[in-house]
């Protein structure tokens, strides 16, 4: 197995950002009962376990692709542009709807929320599985080229999920805005998804056939995406 780069995993930088996100963690964790609206606390908490394990399991089972930007937290203007306007529709509708953001309002309101943690947890648990069982052929970067290592993974959580991690991302980014119980992020959420995962799982897919040819046509043949409306 190759070992990380040293040279694009500055330790500093590294430990820099694992504290950063460790910090934050710890204050909106120990912070919980404290507070009224504890949906957004753990909302909080399950970015900075997201981006952490995006970086941790990339460095234990993909070292020699793993490096700062592992981490995700510069993914994109459309990333944080989703985030900043899933957060102030919670404040502003807390402020100005403050029932109906803690659920003491609306009967179906538990019920949402509920479905968020399943969708969270669950999306957070297939995403990480992938990165593992795909282990060296996992790259957060679409390959364009195929490497002495890259092989078609078609065993464990592939057998049922084409591409379980971004399965996995969609349903756990959706999860959080139910768990905020934020209408219009949440479709803001799915159109961006979904029109980004569709461009995305398109281009890589013409490169996978260009790799794998059609061992990799029968594996799509079989194995469908599970998301909705993308084959």
């Amino acid at each position: 197995m190759r070992y990380a780069d040293i040279k694009k995993n500055p330790l500093d930088e590294v430990s820099r950002t694992s504290f950063g996100l460790g910090i934050v963690l710890g204050i909106f964790l120990g912070s919980l009962g404290l507070v009224r609206l504890k949906n957004f606390h753990f909302y909080i908490v399950f970015l900075c376990l997201f981006h952490f394990l995006e970086y941790y399991i990339t460095a234990k089972y993909n070292p020699s692709k793993v490096n700062v930007d592992s981490f995700l937290l510069n993914n994109g203007v459309g990333y944080l542009a989703c985030h900043t306007v899933a957060i102030l529709e919670t404040l502003v509708e807390y402020v100005y709807m403050p029932g109906f953001k803690t659920g003491t309002e609306c009967r179906w309101a538990s019920g949402v929320v509920v479905l968020g943690y399943v969708c969270v947890l669950g999306g957070q648990a297939v995403r990480s599985w992938a990165m593992v069982t795909a282990s060296s052929s996992f790259s957060h970067v679409l390959a364009k080229e195929r490497r002495e290592d890259h092989v078609l993974v078609k065993h464990g959580i592939y057998s049922w999920l084409r591409h379980p991690s971004y399965f996995g991302f969609f349903w756990w980014a959706l999860g959080t805005q139910m768990i905020l119980l934020n209408p219009v992020s949440f479709v803001l959420f799915a159109i961006v998804l979904w029109r980004f995962f569709k461009a995305r799982i398109a281009s890589e897919e013409s490169y996978l056939i260009e790799f794998f040819g059609i061992e990799y046509e029968r594996y799509r043949n079989d194995v469908p995406v599970r998301i909705p409306f993308i084959k």
